[in-house]
């Protein structure tokens, strides 16, 4: 062996390979990835739902109290936007559960299950509205206590808590009604984010769960939604 090789031993020896990098993706194909684990998200979400609809028309509760952890922040959110009052949408939503529990045979599509649920919901809120007007007018209409009549469960407990709110003054009442009929004013893309998001305070996850969305693109609709959402409000001097 060469004395140049006793010497300088490790120069002659082979140097570590490097790990191979991973090759790097197209701009683009991440964010297409993420869009497509999205929506496989939520084509399983859908074929659940509509397996609890199945389920629930045999007579099963528990199927259909998972439903109504699935649609209640959804329906809720939908129907404050109608009233503006929170006590008031609780009472429909549990109304509107109840009907939906006893009239849901009627569902001939389990995938129709959602449509025909919110329609449901508007002739329940219409309904409350005409009672309310004959009570005003002296006709009143006794109520029995709707969630005893649902399935054994909480049909609110998805939705937050409510407490009674304090007394508003006209200015800041009117400023409510106002900022919900801008709202409901805007395209259904943004409307159904925000109220999920500050209607009816739903996570990120349970947003993006309902509605099939990933997370960066409900964070882009609410920004945008909510950029939008001043912008007519500072229009309308609200």
């Amino acid at each position: 062996m060469l004395k140049s090789e006793q010497a300088y031993p490790m120069v002659l020896d082979p140097l570590p390979r490097q790990a191979a990098r991973p090759p790097r993706l197209p701009r683009g194909v991440l964010p297409a990835l993420s869009a497509a684990a999205s929506a496989a998200e939520a084509a399983e979400a859908a074929r659940d739902e509509e397996n609890w609809v199945i389920a629930s028309q045999s007579g099963n509760r528990l199927a259909f109290e998972q439903i109504v952890r699935r649609t209640a922040r959804l329906l809720y959110s939908r129907l404050y936007l109608e009233t503006g009052d929170a006590h008031k949408t609780e009472d429909l939503v549990q109304e509107t559960f109840m009907v939906a529990w006893r009239n849901i045979r009627q569902v001939t599509e389990p995938d129709g299950f959602r449509p025909w649920l919110f329609s449901i919901a508007n002739s329940v809120r219409i309904d409350a509205a005409r009672r309310e007007g004959r009570k005003k007018r002296g006709g009143v209409v006794p109520q029995k206590r709707l969630a005893s009549q649902l399935p054994e469960m909480d049909p609110l407990q998805v939705v937050p808590d409510s407490q009674p709110r304090p007394e508003e003054s006209a200015e800041l009442e009117e400023r409510r009604s106002q900022v919900l009929a801008v709202l409901r004013s805007m395209p259904e893309e943004y409307r159904e984010p925000i109220s999920l998001r500050y209607l009816a305070g739903a996570d990120y996850e349970t947003i993006g769960r309902q509605l099939g969305l990933s997370n960066g693109s409900l964070r882009g609709l609410l920004n945008r939604g909510m950029a939008k959402l001043r912008e007519k409000m500072k229009g309308m001097d609200i």
